[in-house]
């Protein structure tokens, strides 16, 4: 057990770079270096955290501690891999709180937000690639995703319709042999099923409940498949336009945040938990948020098999996928108008996306070398 809590707290206080960077840590941790796993082991391990929702990461690392240790080492793995970025993402907050209002911390959020859109528009490419994968019906799926999403439409009701939709086309295919009326079908189903699931807050402005932040954290970790990018679409439909707890620069910022610190993006939780309800706020946030993930991993594991054979069961999650890409590509848009205002900002934006696809480089750096343009900027201004 010391073991374990000791590779997964270093890994949480270490691991740069997103899901696919942290994966690979583990994978030469735990397969490479300290045998716990073979090769087909851990790549099963890997095939299971894409068929449920939540941070792939975390849930890999919470997968192998259950396979090291069980039950214990489930809650032990989980808990040390977000340990630290918790506690690193509570300082920061605690910073922003204090300074941002300064000249310098204005400076350096000006900088900071174009690379975030930036960051998140490479990832959108990314995870757009694999989630289409050339096919039209999928690529038709995501694209009335944006639609819908940009017209107004509750982000997990387009989920579910998505998943639903392309689970009609596909069995429909599949059942009569024809494919001629897969788009009409496909968008006759989405619209019905996003408008009929009023699943999100009320959209009066609330006085910050923690009980309610509680469940609402506890609902995207539920339900959030995809990148950890996706989380923004619901934080912004809830928190931002519904409730009105956060506003748009709030949210760049708590994303920049994210980037700049290692473990799980799901952290950004911590810092807005932090913003709408202090220290108890930022816990709140945390456990409602990675609390599904634990349970999922725990629970649904034995099924993994079953559900990687079903062809139903991979339609609904191409569905999802493809769906929490058009969601990512929406609240891209919106947050981008936000975050490119003037030249030096779209200068900034275009070198950073710029530099993403070119070189690759680790995105920390660039929101530090962001927060630098930004504060000379300032200064000079």
């Amino acid at each position: 057990m010391g073991e374990l809590a000791g590779l997964f707290l270093r890994l949480g206080a270490t691991a740069f770079g997103g899901p696919a960077a942290h994966i690979a840590m583990m994978h030469d941790e735990v397969v490479a270096r300290r045998r716990w796993l073979s090769e087909q082991e851990f790549l099963d391990l890997l095939g299971a955290t894409n068929l449920i929702p939540g941070p792939n990461s975390t849930e890999m690392a919470i997968h192998v501690g259950l396979a090291r240790a069980r039950w214990r080492g489930l809650v032990v793995a989980g808990v040390s891999f977000i340990l630290p970025a918790m506690v690193i993402v509570l300082a920061l907050a605690w910073a922003y709180v204090r300074y941002r209002r300064t000249p310098t911390g204005a400076g350096l959020l000006y900088g900071i937000q174009p690379v975030v859109i930036a960051i998140v528009a490479q990832a959108l490419v990314r995870v757009g690639r694999t989630a289409v994968r050339r096919s039209p019906l999928l690529l038709v799926a995501g694209l009335t995703a944006l639609a819908l999403y940009l017209l107004g439409v509750n982000e997990l009701a387009l989920l579910v319709g998505a998943g639903a939709a392309v689970l009609l086309v596909r069995g429909a295919k599949r059942l009569s042999g024809h494919a001629s009326s897969a788009v009409p079908l496909l968008l006759a189903a989405s619209l019905p099923l996003a408008a009929s699931l009023p699943l999100a807050a009320a959209s009066e402005r609330i006085s910050v409940d923690l009980g309610r932040l509680f469940l609402l954290f506890l609902k995207f970790g539920a339900v959030i498949y995809g990148s950890g990018y996706v989380l923004l679409a619901f934080l912004r439909g809830d928190l931002v336009e519904r409730l009105g707890w956060l506003t748009e620069q709030q949210l760049l910022d708590a994303l920049a945040v994210g980037q700049v610190t290692p473990g799980p993006v799901f952290t950004t939780a911590t810092f807005i938990g932090y913003l709408l309800g202090g220290v108890v706020g930022a816990l709140v946030t945390t456990v409602g948020i990675f609390l599904p993930g634990f349970l999922f991993v725990a629970g649904l594991r034995p099924l993994m098999r079953f559900m990687r054979r079903s062809t139903w069961t991979g339609d609904v999650l191409d569905g999802v996928n493809v769906g929490a890409v058009g969601l990512m590509a929406g609240v891209t848009w919106q947050l981008g108008r936000q975050a490119i205002v003037d030249v030096p900002t779209a200068v900034l934006a275009v070198v950073a996306a710029a530099v993403l696809f070119r070189f690759r480089l680790n995105s920390g750096w660039l929101v530090l070398g962001g927060a630098a343009v930004g504060l000379a900027v300032t200064v000079l201004r």
